[in-house]
C-alpha cells in the first residue's frame, strides 16, 4: 500500500469522476454524525446478516483512524498480494473484508492527512480483488470529513445508512450526516436507531436509557425511511468484543432478530433506490 500527497508528485491531471466498481451490484455506506453510537457494530452485523441471507458481501472498513472491524470479526490476518500488485481480501464469516487494521495491527495510530486518506480509499476500492458482490458495506468514520468525500468521489454509492442513538446529542450530529449525504447527492437508504432501549434481564421491563424514538421522529422530519430500532443489548457487545457477530446466532435469536429485520429493510431500500434511480445502479462489467 502507498499513499502520496500532492506535494510529492505535483498537482497532476484532474481526477476522473466516480466510476462503477466492476462486479459490485450495490455499495452501502454506513455513517454517523458522531462516534460511540455503535456504527461499526451495525455495519459488521449488517454485512454478516446479508451473507447469512445468501448474498455475496464485501465489507470495507473505511474508519481509518479507528479500524475496529478486525476485532469484531475475530481475525488479525494480513492480506496477500496476488497477480499484478493486487490485494486479496481477508475472508471471515462468508465476507470479503479489507481494513487498515490488517495492515497496521496493534496500537500504532494512523496519523494521516486528507490526501493520504483519499489515496488509501481509492486503493481499497480499486486494487482489492473483490470479485462479484451483491453488496459492499462500507463502514465510514464518524463525522462529515475526508473519507466520506473520497468515497463519493471514487465510486457511485447506491445509498447511505445513518446510525444514531435516540439522545439529542447524537441526533444533532446525525442530522449533519444526513445533510452531508444529501449535499453529495447520495440517496439515503434510511436511519436506524441503535441503543434504542434496554430490556431488564430480570423483569423484562424496557428502560429508555438514551431516550427513545428520536431517530424515527428525525427520519419523518427529514422525509427519509426509518429502518428500525436496535436494543442496547449486552450480548451484542460481548459478541463484538469476542469476534463473533451476534447475527451468527441466526434470525430466531432474540439478540439478533432486530438486526435481521434491519438488514431486510436495507435490502428493500436498495432495491427501491436502484429501481427509481437507474443512474445509481452499479453495473457488472
Amino acid at each position: 500500500m502507498s499513499a502520496h500527497t500532492p506535494h510529492q508528485h505535483g498537482p497532476g491531471p484532474a481526477q476522473p469522476g466516480p466510476q462503477p466498481l466492476p462486479g459490485v451490484d450495490a455499495i452501502i455506506a454506513v455513517g454517523s454524525g458522531k462516534g460511540g453510537v455503535g456504527k461499526t457494530t451495525l455495519a459488521v452485523n449488517l454485512a454478516v446478516a446479508l451473507a447469512k441471507m445468501g448474498h455475496k458481501v464485501g465489507l470495507l472498513d473505511a474508519d481509518v483512524y479507528g479500524p475496529n472491524v478486525p476485532l469484531m470479526l475475530g481475525t488479525n490476518s494480513q492480506p496477500r498480494m496476488v497477480g499484478d500488485n493486487r490485494i486479496e481480501p481477508i475472508e471471515a464469516f462468508g465476507l470479503k473484508v479489507i481494513s487498515v487494521g490488517f495492515l497496521n495491527p496493534g496500537d500504532k495510530p494512523v496519523i494521516w492527512r486528507g490526501p493520504m486518506l483519499h489515496q488509501i480509499i481509492r486503493q481499497f476500492l480499486g486494487l482489492v480483488e473483490w470479485g462479484h458482490l451483491d453488496y459492499m458495506v462500507v463502514d465510514l468514520p464518524p463525522g462529515t470529513g475526508d473519507v466520506a468525500l473520497s468515497l463519493v468521489q471514487t465510486v457511485p454509492l447506491t445509498g447511505a445508512v445513518v446510525v444514531s442513538t435516540p439522545s439529542d446529542v447524537s441526533l444533532q450530529d446525525a442530522r449533519k450526516a444526513i445533510e452531508m449525504f444529501r449535499q453529495m447527492k447520495v440517496d439515503i437508504a434510511g436511519v436506524v436507531e441503535n441503543m434504542s432501549y434496554f430490556v431488564c434481564p430480570h423483569c423484562s421491563h424496557e428502560v429508555d436509557i438514551f431516550s427513545r424514538g428520536g431517530a424515527e421522529l428525525m427520519a419523518k422530519r427529514f422525509e427519509v425511511p426509518f429502518l428500525g430500532s436496535i436494543a442496547l443489548d449486552p450480548e451484542v457487545r460481548k459478541s463484538g468484543d469476542g469476534g463473533k457477530p451476534v447475527v451468527l446466532e441466526g434470525e430466531n435469536s432474540p439478540h439478533a432478530k432486530s438486526i435481521y429485520d434491519f438488514a431486510r429493510k436495507v435490502v428493500e431500500r436498495v432495491n427501491e433506490i436502484k429501481a427509481n434511480s437507474p443512474g445509481n445502479v452499479i453495473q457488472i462489467q
